[in-house]
Formats: structure tokens, sequence, C-alpha cells
């Protein structure tokens, strides 16, 4: 059978917004990946600064009990699966194949995919606000308290919109995954991989093992809520949902901190102008964290009556799992020490990335005590631990890469001068915001609370944080208005601006559509580095002045040839996002029942002329792209 290449199947040469609809470029996904997140974290961010008004005083009148509810299971929601988690994949869909001397994903289409069900997820979790009402029953959406609220379709916005979230970011996992083991560069062992491309992998085989944990756990909610099943209330198991919860929710912060582990790992030997140190021991200690991570969920349960042997238990595993991580701090400072350090800002930020995840650390090692998490327990001192790490930690890895990788993204640099005010006012702002938690906490202030009364003693350190908050979203208006201006009235930047270690660096700025004109052969870790640099006499690195940016892959032959007729990319194509529409509508339907079951039939309909399209369209353009 001969499969029909006309153009009704495959959009020719699509130009405009169109070509960012139907387009299967990993490169372009990424980038909408960013965007994407990037605007729900000011939506997030929005959320949170109304938070802090309402808590800035005692008696706070500025929201409701049921509002300030809402806000802060969205605040917590959208920051841990709409913001942090797709910000990990936007570096991960653009840089793993050119980390790796690929021209694309191993399954471009299903990427795409991925990228437009997670919209759809993210469209239907916000529009959640004036449908009906957003979810109300905290970010973590303990049952049976999330299965008996009954405010009218809320926390099923929750069920289903996290359920698509997690189907999205399982296809990308596996995507990623299949993309690093098969279409590395010749040469390029697995251990020649740049730390971010094996973080990519560690992080992707968490989410494969634990969001089907947590889907389970989602499902039961759903059919609680509609059907009247008893999985976690009646004769159900009421600590059930906190173990299913658990069990995804610590590797979680494994998926959100490792990436940007992965990051700072770059980032650190190219201004300290060294190899990393232990590149071995870098790479295994972020497979231990991912393995360790399944076995520490419960001290999230100490008071929840589980005996003291499992206590026990857990608070050894929840120690343990500090020495890999540790592992990693002292790699970084050990490729920092003796080395000609540049204190450009993505230096800055990983500096402050490794200050800041230092402090949240060790927070987090006094919770795998028992008897000091009883009194942590539900306080703001957990509050504070969670931001160290996933704010200070997290975000800040990942500002870190966007100042780094910025120049490729786009040939030109970000305003450095904007930079180091974004630097010190989110610095200045988070310790601010977080610092003063930790008191908080230990003064007995309870997280999840709206309102408090007078004379209690937090009334000075809830005013410092409301500030400090305000700051941080004063840093993120600058950065923002830096990637707008930059983008097109930077100073252009070449295809090597930091003298890069890794692949990314040796090829254009932009990328071209396919990467490289030749695919390279990989001899070291760092192969671009040891391209650009000899050794002299005195045991020195001496550049070679025959090499500069942009020439190693042209010089480098005997990979895939660089004629157009050997080169095939993937076609564009409209049936990801259709498909991907279609099983949002099923959500939205879903959501509705009864009456919404017409409309989840016409969703189911709408997904399978999706995937019917797609199972018939071509495979790749047939012309090659410049």
């Amino acid at each position: 059978m001969v499969l029909d290449t006309s153009k009704d199947l495959v959009p020719a040469q699509p130009t405009g917004i169109w070509s960012w609809i139907t387009t299967v470029d990993h490169k372009r996904i990424g980038m909408m990946y960013g965007v994407t997140a990037l605007v729900a974290f000011f939506v997030a961010g929005l959320e949170a600064l109304l938070i802090r008004l309402q808590l800035a005083t005692p008696n706070g009148t500025v929201l409701s009990a049921d509002a300030y509810n809402q806000l802060f299971t969205m605040h917590g929601l959208t920051m841990l699966l709409v913001v942090v988690m797709p910000v990990g994949a936007a570096f991960m869909n653009y840089f793993i194949p050119l980390h790796i001397g690929a021209r694309d994903v191993a399954f471009p289409r299903a990427n795409a995919f991925s990228y437009w069900l997670f919209l759809g997820a993210t469209i239907m979790l916000l529009s959640s606000f004036v449908l009906g009402g957003a979810p109300d029953g905290g970010w973590f959406g303990y049952a049976p308290l999330s299965t008996q609220l009954e405010e009218f379709v809320r926390m099923d916005y929750y069920a289903i919109g996290a359920q698509l979230l997690g189907i999205a970011s399982i296809m990308a996992s596996a995507n990623f995954i299949a993309t690093v083991f098969t279409m590395r560069a010749p040469g390029m062992t697995l251990m020649r991989i740049p730390v971010f491309t094996w973080m990519a992998v560690v992080v992707s085989f968490l989410l494969i093992f634990s969001l089907p944990i947590f889907g389970v756990g989602l499902f039961q909610m759903y059919f609680d809520r509609n059907f009247g099943t008893q999985f976690f209330g009646g004769g159900g198991d009421p600590l059930l949902w906190q173990h299913l919860f658990w069990l995804f929710g610590h590797p979680e912060v494994y998926v959100l901190i490792l990436p940007a582990m992965g990051i700072v790992s770059e980032i650190i030997p190219v201004f300290s102008r060294k190899p990393l140190f232990g590149y071995p021991f870098v790479v295994f200690s972020g497979i231990a964290i991912g393995f360790m991570g399944f076995g520490v969920w419960a001290h999230h349960m100490y008071t929840a009556g589980l005996g003291p042997v499992a206590e026990a238990g857990f608070g050894i595993a929840t120690m343990m799992i500090a020495v890999p991580t540790g592992v990693k701090i002292f790699n970084w400072i050990g490729t920092m020490w003796g080395g000609k350090i540049r204190f450009e800002l993505p230096m800055l930020f990983a500096i402050g990335f490794v200050s800041l995840f230092v402090i949240g650390g060790l927070s987090g090692v006094t919770h795998s005590v028992v008897p000091s998490d009883y009194q942590q327990h539900d306080s703001y001192y957990v509050v504070a631990h969670f931001h160290y790490v996933l704010f200070g930690g997290g975000v800040f890895g990942f500002v870190a890469g966007a100042y780094y990788w910025f120049p490729k993204w786009t040939g030109r640099f970000l305003d450095k001068r904007l930079g180091l005010w974004h630097f010190w006012l989110m610095l200045i702002g988070f310790n601010m915001t977080f610092a003063p938690m930790h008191i908080l906490g230990l003064n007995g202030m309870p997280r999840r609370t709206y309102r408090y009364g007078e004379g209690l003693g937090w009334e000075f350190w809830n005013q410092v944080a409301t500030v400090g908050s305000f700051i941080i979203g004063i840093s993120f208006l600058i950065f923002a208005w830096n990637l707008i201006k930059s983008r097109k009235h930077g100073v252009e930047a070449g295809p090597d601006p930091w003298d890069g270690r890794t692949l990314e660096w040796s090829i254009s700025s932009p990328p071209p559509v396919h990467n490289f004109d030749e695919i390279p052969i990989v001899e070291h870790v760092d192969d671009f580095w040891h391209r650009k640099y000899a050794t002299d006499d005195d045991g020195r690195a001496v550049r070679m002045a025959d090499v500069t940016g942009g020439t190693l892959i042209e010089a480098n032959t005997g990979g895939e040839g660089s004629h157009e007729e050997d080169m095939h990319m993937p076609s564009p194509s409209y049936y990801p996002i259709i498909a991907a529409g279609g099983i949002t509508t099923v959500g939205y339907g879903l959501i509705y029942v009864p009456g919404g079951w017409v409309v989840a039939g016409i969703g189911l309909l709408i997904t399978m002329w999706g995937v019917f399209g797609w199972s018939l369209e071509p495979v790749t353009r047939g012309e090659h792209h410049d």
C-alpha cells in the first residue's frame, strides 16, 4: 500500500502562527513550553501576592476563606505542575538533541502532542476560576476531604486536569528516554553525555514510575466524587490517598530540582574554566537521588500514626538521601575551587542556586528527625523549607539556564544591567520572603490558614515576608522586560559567546532546523572544549587558533553526511493538536457529568480523527531546510 502524500495530509511549508501550530521541531516545542510556563508563573505569582497581602496583618480581609482556599490550592498546583515541571521540559526539549548530536527527538509528533495536551490541561485548570470555581482542597488534594467537598466541580477540575498533565508528562518522558538511548552521536557513550541530559534521563524515569501511582489516586478521587465509590471514605482507607500522593509527590520534588542541578552542572565548569570536578560522581549521585526518592515518602506522614518502626525507617532513609545531594554540592564547590571564575549573570544565579539549596537542604534534614518534625509539621517552617528547595533551588537554577542559553536561542545576550537588577532583587526578595517563615513556623504559625489573631507575635515577620514577595514580583517584571527587549535588540552573541564545552555551542545561534550539518563523532566528555583547546608543555590549555565556534561539526567528518538527500526532517503536522484538543474536550465533559457525556463523546470523536489522520501521515518533509 502506498500512502497518500498529497497536500491534504501534509501541511506544505506553513508560515506565521500556523508554522508554530503545526511544528514538530523540538526547539520550537521547547520554546512554547517555556513561554507557556512563564505566563503561568505570573498567574501563580499573582496568586501568591494576594495570599501574602491577606496574611500581612492580623485578621486580614483581602480574601475570604473560600477565595483563599482556591488561591493557595491553585498557586501550589500551578507552580508545581504547570510552571516548574514544564520549564524543565522546555530545556529538555531544546537541548537534549543538541547535547547528544541528534537532529530531533525520537518521536517528533508525539513531542508536539505532549505539548498541546499540556497546554490544554493548563487552560482547563486556569479556566476553572470562571467555570464553577477553582479547586479548593489544597494542592495535595487530601482525601476524603477532597471527595466530600460539595462545591460544584471544583476538585473534579483537579482530578481531570492533573490526570491530563500526567499523560502528557509520561509521553514526553518516554520520548526523551528513547532519544537519549537510541540517537546519540557516534562515540558518545553514556559517560560522555552532558550532565544536564543525564539528569533529564533520571527525571524521565522518575515520572514514568511515579505518575501512574498519582493517576490511580486521581481516578479513585474522581469515582468517589461522581459515582459513589468508597476508596477513601466510608468503608475505604482515609490514609490511602496520602500514601498514593506522596509516593508520587516526593519523587516529584526531584523531578523539579534535578533538571536545575543539571543546568548548574553545565554552567559552573564554563565560568570556572575547569572541567566538572568528579563527573562520574555527579552523574551517579543524580541516579542515586532518583532511586532513593521512592523510599522517603512517609516522612510527610509522621503525624498520621504510622508507628515507631515505620517512622524510624523513613527517618533514616530521609537522612541517607542527603548524602548524594551533598556529593553534588561538594563537586560544584570543587569545580569552582582554584578556577578562574567569571561572575557573569548565569554564574551569579548558579551560585545563588547552590547557596539557597544548601539552606533548604539543611532545613529538610531536620524533617528526618521524627521529634523535631512533630513540632515543624504543618507549620510555616515547612513552607520555608519547601520554597528554599524549589524556588531557591529550582527557579534560581532555571533562571541561570535562561541567562546561559538565551544567546543560543536568539543569537543575542540578555541585557546585563537589567540582569543584575533582576539577580539582586530576586535574591534579596527571596530571603526576605521565606527566611522569616522559619521563625514563624517555630513560633507556631500553622500553614494553610487564611487569617490569624492579634497578639501572637506573628505580625512583624509576616509583614517582612509580604514586602519580600513584592520585591520578587518586581524582579521578575524586570526579567520579563529583559526577555522581550533583548530578543530583538540585545547585543549579538555569536555561536560560542561563553567559550562553551558542549556540542550546542559548536553550531550557529539560533540553531538551524536540522541542528547539525554533519553529525559529529564524539571522543571526549565536553567534546567541543577538547576540539578548541590543546595542552602545552606545561600542561596548560591553549586555544587552537583554527578552531572557533561554528566550525566543529563541519571539520569533524565521519558522521552522517551533509548532503541534502541524506537529511530527512519530520513533516509539520496539525494532527497532534487535534488529538490533544479532543482529549481536553473529553476532560471537560467528564468534569460536568452527567450532562457532559455529550461533550465527552464529541471530544472522543475529535481524538479519533486526530489519531487516524496522524497514523496515515507521511513521515518526512522530503526536502532540506536551511
